[in-house]
């Protein structure tokens, strides 16, 4: 668990999240437990360097990495890779 810090609803860190086609940064991501990406919840970005085209969310590149829906992103699989350590 190196990397992860305890806070009251689990653990956490900071994620970056690239683009799998060209490798650029998405998001800053404070992600909660261990395994994938399903969602991004909107209120745990950090950072954001996509960009937003109705409810679309791309990397400048053109890959669509996800959907806008209610509270949070759907993250397109495959589309996106990340960092599993504190940023």
């Amino acid at each position: 668990m190196q990397g992860y810090m305890k806070r009251s609803i689990g653990v956490y860190c900071m994620v970056v999240i690239k683009c799998a086609r060209c490798k650029q940064k998405i998001f800053k991501y404070e992600k909660i437990g261990k395994g994938r990406i399903w969602h991004c919840w909107k209120d745990r970005i950090k950072e954001d360097y996509s960009i937003h085209k109705g409810t679309e969310i791309r990397c400048s590149c053109g890959n669509l990495i996800g959907i806008v829906e209610r509270k949070w992103i759907k993250m397109k699989q495959n589309a996106f890779e990340f960092s599993d350590t504190i940023v």
